[in-house]
């Protein structure tokens, strides 16, 4: 287990770096921010120069591949980290420089305990993409294929593990103060991070994600999703076919090949509703560098580390949340946000119509160049503090990803507008989910488990089972054990850990000062 201090000496030698790059003045500044988290701030910032805009991103990405990822996630959260870092922090590229080739070799050959040969034929020793986590080489098989092989980066998994211990360590002593932390469940949130990371460092699951994403979309006109050469992927080594196409960013090079970029803005958001609403499963990383058009128009991702899952029942209450925003129908909207359990039931459903109605008309009939998703979002942020609204962490990544999907559209059509796209998709999956018929199946199937699962039933107490919002039941959380219950547990004080941050405070302080005059 590590120490305390260790834990503090990292925070304290990453506040410098968010410190440097004018990083904390946010925090500092914030008035639910805890008194010691405002200290600890002062602490880490002494003696530093601060730049006038704070460069969120610019910190994380030197602090490290951990930390990157986490601000990407972060980017999702302006109630967590405000909306002048949010922003910031959607620009945040997850790109490294590439580890040298030999690395490379010794990892594919190590985890298929095999030499290289006898897998691939061809390697181009320079990286196509290198990210934190990973880099992409280009490569053909034994067997004449053309593929991308992904390599997981030599000791990554180690310096996550090591970095993701101390996110867990802050976030509980920081929920532990209360307040308005306690509501935003940081330790949450970081176990959220930590599970998605864990899935992205596990090739194999990577592959799998793209074969159960591949069968949802078999059936969707202009989406691809390449095919996993499962013999030559494991948990460190990912192959895949090769797309030839250009990226979805390269607005130009579409033009000059003769897409059409409406139509392609369109199906692009047709393809996320059909993955997050109809099979409750989608592709969560949908940035510009992860989609590609081939030369029939055709849409295809890649990259499917980071993978999003809602249950059937979310499902209806988002399409019912979408349409009733599209429409107009915010009491409805309030409705279903009681029904989840997502705002306590002490509140008046008719006064959360009313801020949800200040969220949602400004949208109505505009553009997404004039009003977006993403300031949907932002203005829905704005109201849950005053209607004591839990953090829904299952709902993080479709929240995100709505902002890249948003993004892309923008881009590819400035002119479009995400409602008047969505809207007959929600429609029809409403009617065919919702309507009548649906719900006499539903009651039948419903009755019939029912009917099953009654010898079971019997044995079962009500109370040990109450009955659930649409917030799936969250993750058991490391225990924790604050330094204030082991002060108690050893008869210690507090000036041993007051005294390790002042030391190691200053350690950092003299060795960033050293690297100045150095």
């Amino acid at each position: 287990m590590t120490r305390p201090a260790t834990h503090i000496w990292r925070l304290l030698k990453w506040g410098r770096i968010l410190a440097r790059h004018g990083a904390l003045r946010g925090i500092e500044r914030d008035p639910n921010t805890p008194g010691p988290v405002k200290r600890l701030c002062r602490l880490a910032r002494f003696g530093t120069m601060q730049p006038r805009e704070p460069d969120y991103a610019g910190a994380f990405r030197e602090i490290g591949p951990a930390a990157i990822k986490l601000g990407q996630t972060l980017a999702t959260r302006p109630d967590l980290v405000g909306d002048e870092a949010a922003k910031n922090l959607l620009s945040l590229q997850d790109s490294l420089p590439p580890v040298p080739f030999e690395a490379i070799r010794n990892q594919i050959e190590s985890s298929f305990e095999r030499p290289l040969e006898e897998l691939f034929t061809e390697i181009d020793p320079d990286p196509v993409g290198a990210a934190s986590i990973a880099q992409v080489h280009k490569g053909v098989t034994t067997d004449g294929r053309v593929v991308a092989i992904k390599v997981l980066r030599p000791g990554i998994r180690e310096k996550f593990a090591q970095d993701i211990a101390t996110y867990e360590w802050a976030a509980a002593h920081l929920e532990a103060m209360g307040g308005e932390a306690r509501r935003l469940r940081p330790r949450l949130t970081i176990a959220n991070f930590k599970r998605w990371t864990n899935s992205e460092l596990d090739f194999r699951r990577e592959a799998a994600s793209a074969s159960e994403l591949a069968e949802a979309m078999r059936g969707v006109h202009g989406y691809e999703i390449p095919e996993i050469d499962w013999d030559r992927t494991n948990g460190r080594v990912l192959t895949i076919a090769w797309i030839d196409g250009v990226k979805i960013s390269n607005i130009e090079a579409l033009q000059e090949a003769g897409h059409d970029l409406p139509d392609l803005a369109s199906r692009l958001v047709l393809a996320f509703l059909t993955q997050a609403i109809s099979g409750g499963f989608f592709h969560a990383d949908m940035h510009q560098g992860n989609l590609f058009v081939k030369a029939d128009g055709t849409i295809a991702a890649i990259d499917f580390g980071i993978m999003g899952r809602i249950n059937r029942r979310a499902r209806q209450w988002l399409a019912e949340i979408l349409y009733g925003l599209i429409t107009g129908n915010y009491r409805r909207v309030a409705e279903i946000h009681f029904e989840a359990q997502y705002v306590p039931s002490y509140h008046s459903v008719e006064e959360f119509a009313t801020a949800l109605r200040a969220v949602g008309e400004p949208m109505r009939g505009k553009p997404v160049s004039e009003l977006s998703v993403g300031q949907m979002l932002d203005g829905l942020f704005a109201i849950t503090r005053d209607f004591d609204m839990q953090t829904q962490p299952h709902l993080l990544l479709l929240q995100k990803t709505m902002v890249m999907v948003e993004g892309i559209a923008t881009q590819l059509h400035p002119q479009i507008n995400m409602w008047d796209v969505s809207a007959p998709y929600v429609r029809s999956w409403i009617r065919d989910e919702l309507g009548p018929e649906a719900a006499i199946a539903d009651r039948i199937r419903t009755d019939f488990d029912t009917l099953l699962g009654l010898p079971d039933l019997v044995r079962r107490i009500e109370d040990r089972f109450p009955p659930k919002g649409g917030a799936p039941e969250p993750p058991p959380l490391p225990e924790i054990e604050l330094v204030w219950e082991r002060r108690q547990r050893k008869g210690r004080g507090w000036l041993g850990y007051v005294t390790a941050a002042v030391v190691g405070g200053a350690a950092v302080w003299g060795a960033s000062l050293a690297g100045l005059i150095g």
